[in-house]
């Protein structure tokens, strides 16, 4: 996959793809859904299959104080819309000159002289440009004087209960401890992805070594201990592993960031500066603090049953959820 920064000079094999715009935070089924869509208009084009979104964020630009809010880095989207067979992803950068312009200067802009799109396709409820002027029916009327091709595709909701697939929503059940929820509407279990980072290696003493990750600039799930699916990706022990991991300030040890601290179940070996992707798959219990480190190691004794148990019951890898259009 091409993944293309900088636009002051594209090549022709970097225009003229088919693709979808938005955010992507998450790629989850909504937006593999548009995903799918803009497959199908690609192939009827026979253009490349791209994908339009922004970095940074929107709204790390109009709310740059906000609590921390997006569900994976760039980094992470990146690989993930690969994985999903994206050819071309064009990341816009958010700045004052691209969102000052009205929603028709974005198209004739950015999507006709820019990028040279064949066709675009976006969510019904897509808005864009100046105040957020323009809809999927102004992007249709552009195309059609400006030359490119426009689809809107349906929205979805969950077959179960209706529920809206959103970022939005998936960060509501994150943060109430929900990861099932969450891992309906994404089509994958919830990743949090990076290098293991050096900590102060107290897990070793407890017979617990865990691989330490930071969360810096993600949406928090709720604090707490999780059963995880963990994919090494990195290294000599790139594989995939079950484990429990907690997430959160470490409340025993006064810590001040909070971060994830995973355990691999029956691993042995070092994964310093590896990569790894840990999926949540059920919530366990919040933080607490315990008497001394002996009620701490019982407790983790505890949670790491619990966590074999459960996840016993769980493929190693994969998830899937039905959906339906709205």
């Amino acid at each position: 996959m091409k993944r293309i920064t900088s636009f002051s000079r594209l090549g022709p094999s970097e225009r003229g793809a088919c693709a979808a715009i938005g955010n992507f935070d998450g790629v989850h089924l909504g937006h593999q859904a548009v995903l799918e869509v803009t497959r199908a208009a690609a192939s009827r084009l026979g253009a490349p299959l791209g994908v339009v979104t922004f970095e940074p964020h929107p709204r790390e630009v109009f709310r740059p104080d906000s609590p921390p809010f997006r569900l994976m880095s760039a980094e992470a989207k990146a690989h993930r819309l690969a994985k999903l067979g994206v050819e071309i992803l064009y990341e816009l950068p958010f700045d004052t000159a691209l969102f000052r312009l009205t929603d028709f200067e974005f198209c004739q802009q950015v999507i006709f002289e820019r990028l040279g799109l064949a066709g675009v396709t976006v969510g019904a409820d897509f808005r864009f440009g100046k105040g957020r002027g323009g809809n999927a029916e102004t992007l249709r009327n552009a195309g059609r004087t400006l030359g490119f091709d426009v689809t809107v595709a349906d929205l979805l909701r969950l077959e179960a209960d209706g529920e809206r697939v959103s970022s939005t929503a998936i960060r509501e059940a994150l943060a109430a401890g929900e990861p099932r929820r969450a891992a309906a509407m994404l089509g994958h279990w919830h990743r949090i992805d990076g290098p293991v980072l050096h900590g102060a290696k107290r897990g070793r003493k407890l017979g617990y070594p865990t691989a330490n990750m930071s969360i810096a600039g993600l949406h928090p799930p709720r604090f707490g201990v999780y059963a995880v699916l963990v994919e090494v990706v990195t290294g000599p022990h790139a594989g995939n592993y079950r484990g429990v991991a907690s997430m959160g300030m470490r409340p025993m040890f006064g810590a001040t960031e909070p971060n994830i601290e995973t355990y691999l179940f029956d691993f042995e070996g070092d994964l310093y500066d590896e990569h790894l992707s840990v999926g949540l798959v059920e919530y366990l219990r919040p933080e607490m603090t315990f008497d001394g480190v002996d009620a701490l190691i019982q407790r983790m004794d505890a949670d790491s049953a619990r966590a074999r148990d459960i996840l016993t019951h769980v493929p190693m890898t994969g998830f899937r959820s039905m959906v339906r259009p709205e």
